[in-house]
């Protein structure tokens, strides 16, 4: 294959990747309240799957995480066990302020958190719980990274 080809194939390969997100979505011990906000992103009204944006039921399918809650001691091993799964390269966004401080829960000998305690954070979406459009623009943030990941990994094994 020529070097124009293989240019030609990475970027149409680069470009479906954009408009193919998979996520998986984790509740580390949260309210429900990011949870719900972020299922509102799915509905017809903000309709983030038009954008190629898919929740994915699998960590194994999944390029994104998204994290909602403190990370309590119950769900951090699953967490963990989820965060190795997932095929590199991957991308975790802390939907809330939960995840990023642990909120009110901050000091609770029931929580492990903050998130990038346990994993490393690209994405950080505040709000207590983030709107809808918040959400939405952190996980576009998301796909960016990933793209430049991929991109990198490219490159690299060029």
């Amino acid at each position: 294959m020529s070097g124009t080809e293989h240019g030609l194939i990475f970027r149409l390969v680069e470009r479906a990747r954009r408009r193919s997100a998979w996520l998986y979505h984790f509740n580390a011990g949260a309210c429900n309240g990011c949870d719900i906000e972020l299922v509102t992103c799915l509905t017809p009204r903000y309709d983030m799957e038009q954008a190629g944006i898919k929740l994915e039921g699998s960590p194994r399918h999944a390029d994104i995480l998204c994290v909602s809650g403190p990370v309590t001691r119950t769900t951090r091993e699953a967490l963990e066990t989820i965060y190795g799964q997932m095929p590199e390269p991957k991308v975790v966004v802390a939907i809330g302020s939960c995840p990023a401080t642990c909120n009110v829960f901050a000091g609770s000998p029931f929580i492990d958190g903050p998130l990038d305690k346990i994993i490393p954070v690209d994405i950080y979406v505040p709000g207590c719980p983030p709107r809808p459009h918040a959400i939405i623009e952190g996980i576009s943030l998301a796909i960016e990274k990933l793209v430049l990941r991929k991109s990198g990994a490219t490159a690299v094994s060029q």
